[in-house]
């Protein structure tokens, strides 16, 4: 049976676009509707799969019919929107607020050139399609009293790096985790978040404004040094060197040997050359796809210790479900045990 997809946006252009990328995948029966009134008037009778919707329109905009949505009728999002700071800044409160993902409009608000992401649109609403909607009510909410909490420590100063790569429903995810990582903690951080260039920044400073780490965008060539956590620039690559001073993370040019960018794959190779496996820590979490797992388990094979997101918290259990295939999880764990893990790890 086809997915069903409600497509919402005031541009009678955008939902004809939208629509034909969508029904010409063969993968779903798609409707629209222009604006969040007439979304939340059909919800109910629709009754879809997935709903994409755009961030500025009349009557009532994007990020107000997502709240209702999740009250009405709980469904998966994917919030499609333009490259703006501005939007930016909405799209991140929506993905906090129950949207799974984000595909951005290339060419502004009426885009002309949405055929650029047709391939990305695709595969976000078919992963949306089978996304858990258990982020929105935030994990504080949903630790398990008697859940025992992951004690295995590391010899103080025995970790480098702590690598994290992360993709659909990961900017939620990282706002819940990264706090929650002591200010002590004994290794600086390096982040591959999948996500669009204009969305890196203002991540970094919400993340910022809530993590006792200092959190960075890089946007350039940065000293790593520990009390940090480096966010790489989206749609280009985030990689480790090493200068006699020590150890940088810069912003690399995407390679198309890499699907997805930044590229939690390269960044991990990057810093297996500059470092022993073993003095690597290493998470995988939310996302499609395989990226990161085979790098992971590669530094667990040589004596690194990796985590991956368990399948009963994670948006879309592609990327840390392919890694715990591979056995190439030291643990496997839910969102909300994977910070303390990661703290014993790293003393």
């Amino acid at each position: 049976m086809a997915t069903s997809v409600l497509v919402v946006d005031d541009s009678a252009l955008m939902r004809r676009a939208l629509k034909g990328i969508l029904v010409d995948s063969g993968q779903f029966e798609v409707h629209t509707a222009r604006n969040g009134v007439d979304a939340l008037e059909q919800l109910d009778r629709i009754q879809p799969d997935v709903v994409t919707m755009d961030v500025n329109m009349p009557e009532m905009d994007g990020l107000t019919c997502l709240v209702k949505i999740m009250e009405q009728r709980p469904t998966p999002v994917v919030m499609v929107s333009s490259i703006t700071e501005r939007n930016a800044l909405v799209t991140l409160e929506a993905l906090e607020l129950g949207a799974v993902d984000y595909v951005p409009k290339p060419g502004g608000t009426v885009s002309l050139n949405i055929d650029e992401v047709a391939i990305e649109l695709v595969q976000k609403v078919k992963a949306a399609a089978s996304a858990r909607l258990n982020r929105s009510t935030g994990l504080s909410a949903r630790i398990k009293a008697d859940r025992p909490r992951p004690r295995e420590a590391a010899p103080a100063g025995a970790v480098d790096l702590v690598l994290i790569g992360s993709s659909t429903g990961g900017p939620q995810l990282l706002a819940d985790l990264l706090p929650r990582l002591p200010a002590s903690l004994g290794a600086p951080v390096v982040v591959a978040q999948h996500i669009p260039a204009s969305f890196t920044a203002a991540l970094a400073r919400r993340l910022d404004g809530l993590c006792a780490l200092r959190v960075h965008e890089v946007d350039r060539i940065m000293t790593i040094q520990r009390g940090n956590i480096y966010l790489g620039r989206g749609s280009a690559d985030v990689v480790v060197a090493r200068r006699t001073d020590g150890l940088i993370v810069k912003s690399v040019p995407s390679s198309a040997e890499y699907r997805w960018h930044p590229s939690v794959d390269r960044l991990v190779a990057s810093a297996r050359r500059h470092l022993d496996s073993s003095r690597l820590v290493c998470a995988l979490l939310t996302g499609m796809g395989d990226d990161g797992a085979a790098e992971m388990a590669a530094v667990r094979a040589d004596g690194g210790r990796t985590v991956a997101e368990a399948e009963e918290t994670a948006v879309v259990w592609g990327m840390p479900g392919e890694l715990a295939r591979r056995g190439g999880a030291t643990e496997v764990l839910p969102a909300e045990a994977i910070a303390d893990q990661l703290a014993d790890w790293v003393r």
